[in-house]
């Protein structure tokens, strides 16, 4: 299976707390919210169409409970997410989780990347990374993601959790996707190429 980060983000990196005031108000974050007044229908297509990709989803612990205490509780039968959410496999990667309260579930002890690298080596399409900020960033460093795709929000927040915060490797990406919305989101998806390439700038005769 390929790992697939994907995240909400402001477009200075945030990514805490997207979806309502009270998601994420951990560290004290106060300015939750700030994806839906750009939220459409063209953005939940794509959303959607990200999602049909995943065979399981890769959570961090944070995340994992906030989406265990918030996806079962939602009953709108034409949310285009909920089912998917609710019964993909979920793999969520704590050495402090004592149950799992969100099934079906499989806890990840040890060390992260083995563990990852184990589900990578198994048939299938995606394992999804959604929210999970510090996981997405110790995979991406461990060479371990294969896609990120980024919904980039018109908004600057000056504070909150950040994505892709000192990454310890420099990692190049291929633009393969992207598209505007109406309510201007940028719509972003990239393949990770391996080390990012860097260079000196001789003159415009030297660009390609």
């Amino acid at each position: 299976m390929k790992v697939a980060i994907t995240e909400f983000v402001t477009l200075d990196g945030v990514s805490q707390g997207p979806g309502s005031s009270t998601e994420d108000t951990s560290d004290g974050f106060t300015r939750g919210g700030w994806l839906v007044p750009h939220m459409d229908e063209a953005f939940v297509r794509c959303a959607s169409e990200w999602l049909d990709l995943a065979d399981g989803l890769l959570l961090g612990r944070r995340t994992y409970a906030a989406f265990a205490r918030d996806w079962p509780r939602i009953t709108d039968p034409d949310d285009p997410f909920t089912e998917r959410m609710n019964s993909l496999p979920k793999y969520v990667v704590s050495s402090t989780i004592e149950a799992e309260s969100w099934p079906p579930t499989t806890v990840l002890r040890g060390d992260p990347a083995n563990a990852v690298r184990d589900l990578k080596a198994r048939p299938g399409r995606e394992l999804q990374v959604h929210g999970s900020a510090r996981l997405g960033s110790a995979l991406l460093s461990a060479g371990l993601v294969d896609t990120l795709r980024l919904a980039v929000a018109p908004a600057v927040l000056g504070s909150g959790r950040r994505l892709l915060t000192h990454p310890a490797a420099a990692t190049g990406l291929r633009l393969v996707r992207h598209e505007a919305t109406k309510q201007g989101l940028l719509l972003l998806e990239y393949e990770v190429t391996g080390a990012a390439s860097f260079g000196d700038y001789e003159g415009v005769t030297d660009l390609r």
